[in-house]
Formats: structure tokens, C-alpha cells, sequence
């Protein structure tokens, strides 16, 4: 009966909410004057004669001076302290004024005490009427919104910017902060505005009296390392975990403290980025025209906001996407639409050579980063003739538009399948690769160069945004082996190091980038799903939330990665950036092999197309997979 009381006061009008307000403040006003007589006289006491002048005075003074500081325009449900602070501002000016004229000035009959003691109840009256109101009817607005109750919530970080968003979570319909914690023992038992500052070290025991569901860090400046060290604990714990923007997007604006965002893929692999070299950055970017293709992808994207940084003459987007395309030209010419350099957009399509050459021949570019390709595994593998054109013959067309236009750099964006390729799109990087050193030979003009790495979090193909899509619809994970391993880096180190690599290229160089340590996929799995508040379904655990489901291996691919086909690599002037030695065909040997993959592209010929691949790729092996999509056909016409 009572919450079917509360929701129909809040279905009714603002305006008529206004005057209930009103009205119900003009009663507190009268019950404080008669509870004031009543404690000055110890008894239930009954107003007579001039005495009751007392009321009229109060609704004359209070009602005015409540409507002009603002207390009806106050939404009760979500009322802070700073709307407290004005309730009190407020009565404090009406008791000054109360007070002098029946405690200063005094009226007749009307005892002195009554002065003081009505503005005081007066006070306590509206303020607690203020918080009961805010107590009840938030939660008749949830239940009308069918809105869950608040995620019961821990702030990792007591500083000022913990402080700041425990503040701005103060009337969040989505979280409840119970309590801080913090790594500062000299904190730790004491309380900030009202919240609770707890120790990290008891993490798991403190989720559970507290009945915790997630974890916000609020602790943008902190390393790599300790943070770490702080997600290894926090997964133990069973919670959620959620972040703060980093600082540089604090300072600059770009986001505020309250868009809390799951965590970065940087978080869940665990990796310790090294700091880039701004001279090799720059090289072969500041100040000159540069050109990007395949530019509306996960790499080439990145690519170009790196670039863009680095202010160029002029920037070249290159792609077939076109909205993908002005997205990223409007992300980097920003909100007013002004930019330092031109950013200009070409659609073109990497395999149309006369377009090519026409683009290079009239922007000159100094230097080209080539990361035009299909990389996608499973899809190159069931379009061989596609993947063939693009990854080979795409490279081939812009490789000879810079040989003609004299450019001086082109950078291959390659990738570690195609070391001792299993598959035809590594076996068409590899033989991309093979093109630029063979076309580096017997000439100075063009400096052509490779960079060739793992996998990517946060790109198109990644694990990552597939495994968070599986973890909110409640499982299962897939993969398709139990120990398969892949290096991995994030998006905006791989860009860096591609153009540090670059700069560092004398012709015809493989430069490969130090990856670290490989990484199980399964491990990766668990990881996401633990930082998630959830547990992992498995023989140890049968009740868990997410079930971890193997499907098999996909055509073409491998359980382990390489980066290297030789086993000598070299240091250069980057830590994470070794170069490779490594064979390859002579252009007159291999422009007449490529002639005949050329025929085999247009004409669709599949088998020949991979037979010729393995001619042209050391290691790879085509002939299983050229059976299996011939039986794959058979069975599906």
C-alpha cells in the first residue's frame, strides 16, 4: 500500500509535486512553532492570543526563502550534499531572521526561547524530511523503472581521484560505494566522507562480508607493474573490475572520471610496453607526405593516429572502406574540423595498379606503410584467389608505383604466419615479403622493408572483442585448441614499433618485433573471465558461470607461432626490434613464377593457385587443405 502511495506521488506533475513540497513544509513550519512552545514550557503546551502570530511570521519568512534558494526545483530521489548545504543555508538565514524578532527584539507573551529553539527544530525537520524522501522514493523510482538495485561497489585508490568519483557515484542508479581500498597502511581503518577505507591484503575475505560485485580502479598514474600485481589479486576475489580513463585522457579532456570502461586489453595480457624512440619515430614521418593503405583497418588505423602525432607534411588515407575512411579522417581532423596538415582520404582498391600508380605519382610520398591485406585465417583459406590478388599482387602494385615515383621508404605490414606458412594467407605475406627484398636488390631508389609480428589484441581479428561478445551472453568461450599459444601486443605498440622499424631499414631488411613470451589462448580465456566477476565452468569447478568449449583447429591453422625461419636474428638500435637474414628468389626467377600465379588467380583455380604457393613459400604444404575444401564443395553442391 505504501509503495503503491509513493509511485503515484511520483506519477503525478512537477508542478503539483512542487506544491505538495510546499504544502508539506508549511506543516513543518507550524508543528516546529508548537514543539518550541512545547519544550519551553515542558508540556504539551496550547497557543493563545498574539502567540500564534508565531506561525504566520514563519510561513511568511521560510516559504519565500525556500522557493528562492531553489529547494522545490530540487529533484527529492537524488539529493546530495550540496543540496543539503543549501537546506541549511537557507534555514540558517530564516532563524537569524526569527531570532531577531522574537528573541532580539521580542514580542509580548512570546517567550525569548521560542526564537531560537523553532529555527533549530525547523532545520532538523526539513533536513530529515529531505533524506527520508530521498530514501523512500529512489527506491519507488527503481521499482517503477524496473531498474536493478545498485551494484555493490569497492574503489580501488583513495586518493583524489578516488575521492572525485566516489563523489560523482554519490546518486548513480548503477553502483553503491561501500568502501575504499588502499595500499596505504597509514589510511587504512579510517573513513572518507562517510566511506570506509579497507586493506587490499584482505580482498577476498572483505568481498564477502561486504557482499562486493565489482572493483572500479581509480588509479590512472599507477605502472604497469603494480597494477599487475593489483588485477592478480583482485581475480582471486570473484568481482568484476572496471577503470578510470588514464590520465593523459583526464588531462586532455578526451573523457571524465566517471566513464568507467572494462579494463584494457594492455590489463588483461599483462604486458610491460617499452617507452618508443622518438627520433626513429620521426625520421621518416615529420614533416613529409606520408601515405597509409589499407587505412580503415585495426593496424592502419593506428598507424595513422601514431603518424598524425608525429606531424607530417601531409597524411594519405588509403582504402576501399569508405566509411571506415571518413570515420578516421574526421577522428583525426577533430570535433572543429582543423587540422595542423591534410588529411586526405583515396578510395582506391590496393589490386587496381593504374589507380596505384596515379595516387603515388601525384602526392609523392616520402614514405608508405603498406598494411593493406586479408588477414583473416579461416576466410583467405576458403578464398585463396581473393586473398592471393590482395596480400600479393596488392603489394606488387604498390611496390612498383613507389619504384617509379621514387619513393624513398615503403614499409610491408607483415605477419608471423608467414613463417613456415600452414596456411595461404601466411603463405601470401611470406611471398609478399619475398617481393619487396627481391625488388630491393641491384637498386638504391626506394628502400623497401618488412615488420613482421603476431597477434593483436583489440584488432579486427582478435580473441578479445569475440571472448567479451561470449562473456556477456553468458558463455560458452570457444576455442579451437586447449594448448594453443599466440604472441600478442597491443594495437598502439605494434603501430609504433612498425614505424620505428621502418626508419631503421637500409633495403631488403625483415625486421621482427620482440613479442615477449607466448601466450596460451586458454589462459587468456580465464583471465577475461575472472576480471568479469565470474568463475570458469570445469571438471574442478561444475557450477561455474562460463564454460570453456574446444571446437577444433580451423584449415590452416597452427597450434604454436613462429617469428623467424632462420635462427639468426640481429640487434639494431631498439630493444624490441630484431632483423632477419632470410632467402629468397632473385625478381627475374620470380616475376616469372608470379606470372603464372597471376593466371591462376583470375582464372579461380584454386589447387593451383596453392600448389604454386608452395613453390614459391618454403614450408608450406598445401596439398590436405586443397582435399578438404574439394570435398567441402562436393558436399555442398
Amino acid at each position: 500500500m505504501f509503495d503503491k502511495f509513493l509511485q503515484d506521488i511520483l506519477a503525478l506533475p512537477r508542478p503539483a509535486k512542487r506544491v505538495i513540497a510546499l504544502l508539506f513544509d508549511a506543516c513543518l513550519c507550524v508543528i516546529t512553532v508548537w514543539l518550541a512552545f512545547c519544550f519551553r514550557f515542558n508540556d504539551w503546551y496550547a497557543l493563545s492570543g498574539i502567540q500564534f502570530w508565531t506561525i504566520p511570521v514563519s510561513l511568511v519568512i521560510a516559504l519565500p526563502l525556500f522557493i528562492t534558494f531553489g529547494l522545490y526545483r530540487a529533484i527529492f530521489r537524488f539529493m546530495g550534499w550540496a543540496a543539503f548545504a543549501t537546506v541549511i543555508k537557507c534555514v540558517v538565514i530564516y532563524g537569524l531572521v526569527y531570532t531577531l524578532i522574537f528573541s532580539i527584539i521580542s514580542v509580548p507573551s512570546i517567550p525569548r526561547t521560542v526564537g531560537i529553539l523553532q529555527p533549530m527544530l525547523l532545520l532538523l525537520a526539513v533536513g530529515l524530511s529531505r533524506f527520508v524522501a530521498r530514501y523512500f522514493l529512489y527506491d519507488a523510482y527503481s521499482e517503477i523503472r524496473g531498474m536493478a538495485a545498485p551494484i555493490r561497489t569497492l574503489v580501488y585508490g583513495a586518493g583524489s581521484q578516488g575521492r572525485q568519483l566516489v563523489s560523482a557515484l554519490g546518486h548513480s542508479a548503477e553502483f553503491k560505494v561501500v568502501g575504499f581500498l588502499d595500499d596505504d597502511t597509514g589510511l587504512r581503518g579510517m573513513s572518507l566522507n562517510g566511506v570506509k577505507i579497507y586493506s587490499p591484503e584482505k580482498i577476498e575475505q572483505i568481498c564477502d562480508d561486504l557482499q562486493i560485485r565489482t572493483v572500479l580502479l581509480a588509479l590512472p598514474q599507477i605502472d604497469r607493474n603494480r597494477r599487475n600485481e593489483i588485477l592478480e589479486r583482485l581475480r582471486s576475489a570473484k568481482v568484476a573490475v572496471r577503470t578510470v580513463p588514464d590520465i593523459s585522457a583526464l588531462a586532455t579532456g578526451q573523457a571524465q572520471l566517471t566513464d568507467l570502461r572494462d579494463l584494457d586489453v594492455e590489463d588483461l595480457l599483462g604486458r610491460i610496453a617499452v617507452l618508443p624512440n622518438t627520433e626513429l619515430l620521426e625520421r621518416n614521418v615529420r614533416d613529409r607526405v606520408v601515405l597509409v593503405t589499407g587505412a580503415a583497418g585495426s593496424i592502419g588505423g593506428q598507424l595513422c593516429r601514431e603518424i598524425a602525432k608525429l606531424r607530417p607534411k601531409a597524411l594519405l588515407l588509403l582504402d576501399q572502406n569508405e566509411f571506415g575512411i571518413y570515420s578516421l579522417q574526421s577522428e583525426l581532423e577533430g570535433a572543429d574540423g582543423e587540422q595542423l596538415f591534410p588529411v586526405v582520404p583515396l578510395l582506391a582498391d590496393v589490386c587496381d595498379e593504374h589507380r596505384i600508380s596515379s595516387i603515388v605519382a601525384t602526392w609523392r610520398p616520402s614514405t608508405v606503410y603498406h598494411a593493406a591485406a586479408y588477414k583473416h585465417v579461416p576466410l583467405v583459406e576458403q578464398n585463396p584467389a581473393e586473398g592471393v590478388k590482395t596480400n600479393v599482387f596488392g603489394t606488387l602494385s604498390v611496390a612498383k608505383a613507389a619504384l617509379a615515383a621514387g619513393v624513398d621508404r615503403m614499409i610491408l605490414v607483415s605477419t608471423d604466419k608467414a613463417v613456415r606458412p600452414t596456411n595461404v594467407m601466411g603463405a601470401t605475406k611470406r611471398l609478399a615479403e619475398t617481393i619487396l627484398q627481391a625488388l630491393s636488390e641491384g637498386q638504391d631508389r626506394t628502400t623497401f622493408s618488412m615488420v613482421r609480428f603476431g597477434n593483436v589484441l583489440g584488432s579486427s581479428g582478435s580473441v578479445v572483442p569475440l571472448f567479451r561478445q561470449q562473456i556477456s551472453r553468458g558463455g560458452p568461450i570457444t576455442l579451437t585448441h586447449e594448448e594453443i599459444t599466440r604472441f600478442f601486443m597491443t594495437v598502439p605498440e605494434a603501430a609504433q614499433l612498425v614505424i620505428q622499424a621502418g626508419a631503421m631499414a637500409t633495403g631488403g631488411d625483415v625486421y621482427v618485433l620482440d613479442m615477449g613470451e607466448p601466450v596460451k589462448i586458454i589462459d587468456l580465456a580465464r583471465r577475461m573471465v575472472e576480471l568479469s566477476g565470474l568463475t570458469v565452468q570445469d571438471e574442478q569447478n561444475p557450477d561455474g558461470d562460463i564454460s570453456i568449449v574446444t571446437t577444433g583447429l580451423r584449415p590452416g591453422e597452427k597450434l604454436y607461432e613462429e617469428l623467424l625461419i632462420s635462427d639468426n636474428p640481429e640487434m639494431t638500435d631498439h630493444p624490441k626490434i630484431r632483423r632477419a637474414r632470410e632467402q629468397f628468389f632473385p625478381w627475374v626467377e620470380l616475376s616469372t613464377k608470379l606470372d603464372k600465379l597471376a593466371n591462376y588467380a583470375r582464372e579461380g583455380d584454386a589447387q593451383s593457385i596453392k600448389i604454386a604457393l608452395a613453390e614459391l613459400a618454403p614450408g608450406y604444404s598445401p596439398l590436405e587443405r586443397v582435399v578438404d575444401l574439394v570435398s567441402l564443395r562436393k558436399k555442398v553442391v
